[in-house]
């Protein structure tokens, strides 16, 4: 076997054919995949010149809710949205059946914040970008 390399056309990519091959694979290992569930809140002031003051995006997938984005403007930091965005959230994660939580931030972000709410760091990237270091924290729900 000789197996060329070369970059997929835009319709291969379209396909998902890759990760299906892959998917498929893991099926032999641990079964069809759960469904992935989303979560989706925002948080707006009307009174405020930007209505959007918050949110987050995150998912649930295998049992672990998976926190992607969450942002509180900073007018309305320190007054407990961010908190209650993440509370609301791993709250609705249990109801779909997560046991964990997981996410990822640097260490300008909200490294304090979310160690207050129970996360601890489980890996850490030195240096990541501009002497900057990601993270990654879990935590059990």
């Amino acid at each position: 076997m000789s197996p060329t390399l070369y970059e997929p056309t835009d319709e291969e990519v379209r396909s998902g054919a890759l990760g299906l091959q892959l998917r498929q694979f893991n099926y032999t290992h641990i079964g069809e995949y759960p469904q992935q569930h989303n979560i989706r809140f925002n948080a707006k002031d009307e009174q405020a010149a930007e209505p959007l003051v918050g949110g987050i995006r995150a998912f649930v997938f295998m049992g672990w809710l998976d926190v992607e984005v969450l942002w509180v403007a900073q007018p309305a930091r320190g007054a407990g949205l961010g908190s209650r965005l993440l509370k609301q959230t791993e709250n609705r994660a249990q109801a779909l059946g997560a046991s964990n939580a997981r996410l990822t931030t640097f260490d300008w972000q909200a490294e304090v914040f979310y160690a207050r709410h129970g996360y601890t760091v489980f890996a850490r990237m030195d240096n990541y970008f501009r002497g900057r270091d990601l993270l990654m924290m879990k935590k059990a729900l």
